[in-house]
């Protein structure tokens, strides 16, 4: 991701899109008769459902009476998956799934309640991947004239080139006529 514009937007996103709550009703709906508990607690979880994008992670944490909170850097994630059923795309969400190597099977985390879910997709890989972060990014290749190249490394390089060059030379001189062998 290399919009600053669109980097700017998913770190702006602390909470839920309002649709969230439709879907939440709508789901609790499939309980009948436990209905009014069902939609209880998913109104709790919506009200107190917070997202943190920051430069070393994400993190998402909810509840009121059991506070849970989970923290990803994004170093460890492995996989990213976009998740959104019938009545999802129908609100226009969309759930993130994140894996990470931790030995589940299942997501490490699950971001619900974003419209802009692939955009959140786009900057979790960029951010795994560290093209964001200048630690991670790749560094020019170093020439002999540059200041910043080792100059250990580049005689290293320039020692390996000779070898190879000297390997050709050999090789060529032991074979014999070209003539008499087939071509392939």
């Amino acid at each position: 991701m290399t919009n600053p514009q669109a980097e700017a937007t998913v770190l702006a996103i602390e909470k839920p899109h309002k649709d969230l709550w439709t879907y939440y009703l709508i789901s609790s709906l499939a309980f009948l008769i436990l209905f009014p508990f069902a939609a209880l607690v998913l109104w709790f979880k919506y009200h107190t459902l917070r997202y943190k994008f920051t430069a070393e992670g994400l993190s998402m944490s909810w509840g009121i009476l059991f506070r849970r909170e989970t923290i990803i850097n994004y170093a460890r994630i492995q996989d990213i998956h976009l998740r959104s059923n019938l009545i999802e795309r129908w609100l226009g969400l969309g759930r993130i799934l994140v894996q990470t190597a931790s030995g589940n099977s299942g997501a490490e985390m699950t971001i619900e309640g974003i419209k802009e879910f692939e955009l959140v997709r786009d900057f979790l890989y960029s951010r795994m991947r560290g093209v964001s972060d200048p630690s991670h990014a790749p560094k020019a290749a170093a020439s002999p004239a540059s200041p910043a190249g080792s100059p250990d490394l580049v005689a290293a390089l320039l020692e390996v080139a000779r070898e190879i060059r000297e390997t050709r030379r050999i090789l060529e001189a032991r074979e014999p006529g070209k003539e008499g062998r087939p071509h392939v």
